[in-house]
């Protein structure tokens, strides 16, 4: 699961796990975004991998499911589209509604976009989205105290500029994030320490900010690993926010299908399925 082949040596590395595990009599069970043949696809030294491609076609059953036009965490998510943002209806203790005469439970925004101030529609949608935003950051630290704090993360320290300890959620910009050269350790870190993060500030991004792309890919991979509420406050839909265009883009067609995976993931976590989700740490502590 998760393994990502960016490099010749990945990929003979992959090629060496799944023969090897073949030759030892192993079933292999495993799924991919890509097909075998589109695996590594303009890679170099591509034709090094190759001949395990047509070994992983022989020796393998490949059922296809590419095909498909549904996107199923965008089905479970329900597309509650509103001005401002994309609701999710919630039932953790959390996430209730105040009206007893909802049964459903209120519905509630995790993804808010805050569109750069061009005219004053989009002043008031601006600032309408940023106060749902804080609203909503007010609300489930329940008035407790806001501060900075730290955390250990193999032997260093991950500093964390908005926390409320008392109910475990945070608060980072993107670039306290993104910005600064953070790995999967570091938001798995802040994953199994908070149930839910606020990230404010996220930007559009173009081919011209890959590392930002593949740091936010990792920080998402990380919080739906660990389940944790996620509340966006950010400039475009999940579909605009990494966009390659032109002659740059053709170099960046892996991180664009790999973006495309994680808007898929987003779409999954503002589902109320995903939101009634155990929060690891607290599975964590439990066996502690």
């Amino acid at each position: 699961d998760e393994f990502q082949v960016t490099d010749v040596a990945d990929a003979l590395l992959l090629r060496r796990l799944f023969t090897g595990l073949v030759e030892r009599g192993a079933v292999v069970v495993a799924t991919s975004n890509r097909s075998p043949r589109e695996l590594y696809k303009g890679g170099l030294q591509r034709e090094l991998f190759v001949p395990f491609v047509d070994w992983l076609e022989e020796t393998l059953v490949v059922v296809g499911m590419w095909d498909s036009e549904v996107d199923y965490r965008l089905v479970m998510s329900g597309g509650r589209g509103v001005a401002g943002g994309v609701s999710v209806s919630g039932n953790d203790s959390d996430y209730d509604d105040d009206d007893d005469s909802n049964p459903h439970g209120r519905v509630h925004e995790t993804y808010f976009i805050q569109r750069k101030r061009n005219n004053h529609q989009k002043h008031h949608q601006h600032d309408r989205a940023r106060q749902k935003f804080d609203s909503l950051f007010r609300k489930l630290t329940k008035d407790s105290p806001i501060e900075s704090t730290v955390i250990d993360v193999q032997n260093r320290q991950l500093f964390v500029p908005h926390a409320s300890l008392e109910c475990d959620v945070a608060k980072f910009s993107f670039y306290d994030l993104c910005g600064r050269a953070k790995g999967a350790a570091d938001y798995l870190a802040i994953g199994e320490r908070f149930h839910t993060v606020f990230v404010e500030d996220v930007p559009a991004l173009t081919f011209h900010e890959t590392n930002l792309a593949r740091r936010w890919i990792t920080f998402v991979d990380a919080m739906y690993e660990c389940r944790v509420k996620l509340v966006v406050c950010a400039e475009t839909a999940p579909e605009e926010m990494f966009r390659v265009e032109g002659e740059g883009g053709r170099e960046h067609t892996d991180e664009v299908f790999a973006f495309e995976r994680t808007r898929s993931r987003m779409e999954e976590m503002r589902s109320e399925r995903y939101l009634r989700k155990t929060w690891v740490g607290s599975i964590t502590e439990s066996h502690g």
